[in-house]
């Protein structure tokens, strides 16, 4: 039995607001350069902070205590990592040449998406504090590199002929040794901690970088409420 025309009709108009209004567009060049973009902005002000002394390199100058972090160290560390994807999400909206803020915001969130995998990837190549110093808590120790060892020299053993001074002085420097092992092995889990509450901080900051730069990318008024008075913009779907 042949089906309705009308019923046939319908469907068609179905299919086509489904594919109209359910359905974003995602321009994945864009996402991939505003990622890569955003890892890049990231690395330069890395590089910025530990060249003007904001960041300190090596295990010793790992975060126990977060009342002792650095202004600079902050200041680099926030605005680094927002501004680093602000730049990655303005990047990823403007090569998508997107017209409306909603699309816009998505794609930026996109590239952050694409970013945070890429970053954990460089972390693991040992490169992450060159990032800063929230971005190094992204990594871990992978199975094949050892375990950070203590940056504490052991003192060296002394000679059978060693006199009573030298030994005095050895056992001196033994204690000192084990007493900053001690040290170090009682805060390594504060700064894991530190570590790992940077990395979600500066991973959050990223996010809500992204979606602000792809939102200054479409040009539209960076405000709540313009949804309700924006114009059409014409397509073939609009006119058809």
């Amino acid at each position: 039995m042949p089906r309705n025309d009308t019923s046939q009709r319908g469907e068609t108009e179905s299919e086509h607001l489904y594919e109209q209004w359910h359905h974003w567009h995602v321009n994945w060049t864009a996402v991939w350069i505003g990622a890569l973009a955003s890892i890049a902005a990231a690395l330069i002000i890395g590089l910025i902070g530990i060249a003007v002394g904001a960041h300190l390199l090596g295990p010793s100058n790992r975060v126990v205590d977060l009342h002792k972090f650095g202004i600079s160290a902050l200041v680099f560390s926030v605005f680094g990592a927002f501004f680093a994807f602000v730049i990655g999400g303005w990047v990823t909206g403007r090569i998508a040449g997107i017209l409306h803020s909603e699309p816009a915001m998505l794609h930026g969130a996109v590239s952050w998406l694409v970013a945070v995998p890429l970053l954990v990837a460089v972390v693991a190549t040992g490169a992450g504090s060159f990032f800063g110093g929230w971005f190094g808590g992204l990594g871990g120790s992978p199975a094949w590199a050892s375990p950070v060892a203590v940056p504490f020299e052991r003192p060296e053993l002394l000679s059978p002929n060693a006199t009573t001074e030298e030994v005095a002085r050895y056992r001196s420097a033994l204690e000192e040794y084990h007493r900053e092992v001690k040290q170090w092995n009682d805060d390594t889990p504060k700064a894991a901690r530190n570590s790992a509450l940077g990395a979600v901080t500066a991973l959050l900051l990223g996010l809500v970088g992204s979606v602000i730069g792809g939102w200054m990318a479409c040009g539209e008024p960076m405000n709540f409420t313009h949804y309700k008075t924006r114009k059409t913009i014409w397509s073939p779907i609009h006119s058809s």
